[in-house]
């Protein structure tokens, strides 16, 4: 009998459940869902082309540029944890971004899973603690100290370098993966910036770097977590297994050498980033303390590093492909130096490129532009909602669920960037007359240094820091694929090139 009512009660469970599953599928607008774990099928199978798979989603939902999903499909989760609404939509963006800030924080979820990396720093905080970090940021970001310090960074890794290396590279006509030189250039660059220690991995035998390998470990195991439910990764790192086993020994690394290079700072203060922030106070009055001193500076570290690097590997691959667009590079980049540095072609290559010549290049800017717009650096990003709210568009969406606004999404769409929107134009960010940087109207179309409060502080030394190295390269030498080279992507936080970008160098001559 008891057997009898043990049968009779779970089938009656499978029955209400498949009931409920049922309607709660019919709600959903993205991929498919399968009982219990929803979406998550799919997704793991995506896993390797995740944006691209994000994109077709987004394209098949016709105009309206969103959908919703989940990857818990259980009673009472699925609505609020498992619960992602994906967009892409100029308006939705705007909404989270800047029209209800408040309501769309990093959240519990995002800052768990970042927690062990980032802490409490700028990108990993909300409310008191991320206002007082960005407005302390912000102030040093506009003082023209910072831009004669990344000045002074960058021209001498190109000139010391990665023009010897580039140069040996072209004479023994062998490849180099750009893309590894590039971050290593702008990882020595933003760590001299950010706590004066140059780590020195762009040096000619191309050095193995703890402390970078580690960080990069870090920054990938982390996004894992994002992408699957909160229990899976707490339960590896509560065995001390598998991924979670990985990064426990990356950022034991990590810790270390900033624990290193805040002691020095200690002893000897310079006009780094750190040692403007040691002087600075937290929220309550305090001084900030080591550890968060040391999650501050892995925050620069981690934007300035990869995104600079990743967006200029993007755009070297472009220019490879498209040389009319890189003939019109060099043009207006021997125009400006004829001006600055006089007709002799020989002197326009004897030293990188001042700040102030870079200023000038609006073609180049436009081209870096478009690249960001085709390949943005961080590809997609994910918020907490607060509370009930329904998006411009008409969505609903509950309380205590994620938004994901995909950035990589919105330039593959043709309802917000036109038919060709898939090409690589970058005319489309010039004025009519073509002498001035025109981005469009709608600030939300392109949010690749994201946009409202949040909006990236390093904007202009990024955009200065990728014209000087991206005219460095091409005055210097034509760049050429290595013949099978296969360029994909990676599964990271940053939008980095699988297999790297291996090229030929071949001597250019200027006129």
């Amino acid at each position: 009998m008891e057997t009898l009512q043990l049968v009779l009660s779970l089938a009656a469970a499978i029955f209400a459940y498949s009931i409920w599953f049922h309607f709660l599928a019919r709600k959903l607008t993205g991929p498919r869902v399968w009982p219990l774990v929803g979406s998550l099928p799919l997704l793991f199978m995506n896993r390797r082309r995740i944006h691209d798979w994000i994109a077709s989603n987004l394209r098949a939902t016709g105009g309206s540029a969103t959908y919703q999903t989940c990857t818990i499909a259980l009673p009472f989760l699925a609505r609020k944890q498992g619960f992602y609404t994906v967009t892409c939509h100029p308006k939705n963006i705007e909404h989270i971004l800047r029209t209800r800030f408040d309501n769309y924080p990093k959240g519990p979820h995002w800052q768990a899973a970042f927690h062990d990396l980032l802490g409490q720093g700028i990108f990993n905080s909300d409310g008191e603690t991320w206002l007082i970090q960005r407005k302390t940021a912000a102030l040093e970001f506009t003082t023209r100290t910072l831009r004669q310090a990344m000045a002074r960074w960058v021209n001498r890794s190109i000139k010391n370098r990665l023009w010897c290396i580039l140069d040996k590279a072209a004479n023994e006509k062998e490849s180099v993966d750009l893309q590894d030189l590039l971050l290593r250039l702008t990882f020595d660059n933003i760590c001299g910036l950010t706590f004066g220690k140059d780590p020195q991995t762009l040096s000619p035998d191309l050095p193995e770097n703890t402390f970078a390998i580690a960080f990069d470990a870090a920054t990938e195991t982390t996004l894992y977590r994002l992408l699957y439910p909160g229990f899976l990764w707490r339960l590896e790192k509560f065995l001390g297994i598998g991924a979670e086993k990985r990064l426990k020994s990356s950022l034991q690394i990590v810790e270390d050498y900033m624990n290193g290079a805040i002691e020095a700072r200690k002893q000897t203060p310079s006009d780094d980033l750190l040692s403007r922030f040691m002087k600075k106070r937290d929220v309550k009055g305090n001084l900030f303390t080591s550890d968060v001193l040391q999650r501050i500076a892995l925050n620069f570290v981690l934007a300035g590093r990869d995104t600079s690097s990743v967006a200029l590997s993007w755009f070297f691959w472009l220019i490879v492909n498209h040389p009319e667009i890189e003939q019109k590079i060099i043009n207006e980049i021997s125009t400006v130096l004829r001006d600055t540095r006089g007709p002799d072609p020989k002197k326009w290559v004897e030293e990188p490129l001042a700040f102030d010549e870079a200023d000038r290049l609006i073609y180049l800017k436009a081209a870096l532009a478009e690249t960001l717009r085709l390949y943005p650096s961080v590809p997609q990003d994910f918020k907490y909602v607060v509370e009930d709210d329904v998006l411009p568009d008409g969505t609903f969406v509950p309380a205590f669920s994620t938004v994901t606004y995909s950035i990589y999404s919105v330039g593959r769409m043709k309802t917000i960037w036109g038919e060709a929107c898939m090409e690589f134009r970058p005319d489309r960010w010039l004025s009519p007359e073509g002498d001035r940087f025109d981005p469009p109207k709608d600030s939300y179309k392109f949010v690749a240094f994201n946009a409202g409060p949040r909006t990236c502080l390093g904007k202009d030394l990024a955009y200065l820091q990728m014209k000087s190295v991206a005219s460095a390269v091409l005055l210097r030498y034509r760049l050429s694929l290595v013949p099978g080279h296969k360029v994909e992507q990676k599964m990271s936080l940053t939008l980095f090139m699988k297999n790297g970008l291996r090229v030929y160098l071949q001597p250019r001559t200027l006129a």
